[in-house]
């Protein structure tokens, strides 16, 4: 057993549907700009490039259908997201086997503190304090792909108290879910407990203290997470 000098950090776990086991988060990963709408209107062009990816910290993900809103940002971007979860990986893994390393599929959002990630790509530094804040990353439950299939089609939207804000399709991906895991494994080892966020259509835009976001994903339900 190994003697450890502090005490160990906790294993971030995100529950399953229909199960009482939960899965552990070993990495996340999230590609940039997969939906040519958002590309828009972020001032980027949508046609098919190299894909990009940065990091989220997995203590990022927050289960409590709860976002405090983050110090030193006045502008918070809400991204409604499809993450998937990987039970094993590898290197070089061809696209026609990626889904093998499928475990499944869930609600998330990928929360921005925009003011400050404009200001790091003016200078050109990385986008961490932007992007992978302290529970920037709500997400449901677990659903297996045994169970709900693999989704490469099917209505994801997100709306803030009520209103309708984000609408789009998983079919309008630019890079589907098969490549990202075998773009991401020319470059990583990649490995069970990895999760990768798929990307935003269009529509996002900026939250406030109070407001409820409802996400729903065809095939897999809604969740609700509430701005406090």
């Amino acid at each position: 057993m190994t003697n450890f000098v502090i005490a160990k950090p906790p294993v971030v776990a995100i529950p399953v549907v229909g199960s009482d086991a939960s899965f552990p988060v070993r990495r996340v990963y999230c590609i940039g700009r997969n939906y040519a709408a958002h590309a828009i209107e972020m001032g980027h062009d949508p046609d098919r490039e190299p894909p990009f990816f940065f990091q989220k910290n997995p203590n990022n993900l927050d289960t409590s259908g709860e976002f405090p809103y983050p110090p030193h940002s006045s502008d918070v971007h809400f991204e409604v997201e499809l993450s998937v979860m990987l039970k094993s990986g590898g290197t070089n893994i061809p696209i026609e086997e990626a889904l093998d390393h499928v475990y499944g599929y869930a609600l998330s959002l990928d929360m921005t503190r925009r003011d400050l990630q404009g200001e790091m790509k003016k200078m050109g530094r990385p986008w961490e304090i932007g992007k992978a804040f302290e529970r920037s990353a709500p997400v449901g439950p677990v659903h297996p792909a045994s169970e709900v299939g693999h989704l490469d089609h099917g209505s994801i939207t997100l709306k803030v108290n009520g209103e309708l804000r984000q609408e789009g399709d998983l079919n309008q991906m630019i890079w589907k879910v098969p490549e990202m895991i075998s773009y991401l494994s020319e470059y990583f080892e990649l490995a069970a407990g990895d999760v990768i966020m798929s990307g935003t259509p269009s529509g996002v835009g900026p939250i406030a203290k109070g407001d409820s976001m409802e996400m729903e994903v065809e095939g897999i339900g809604s969740m609700t997470v509430v701005v406090i």
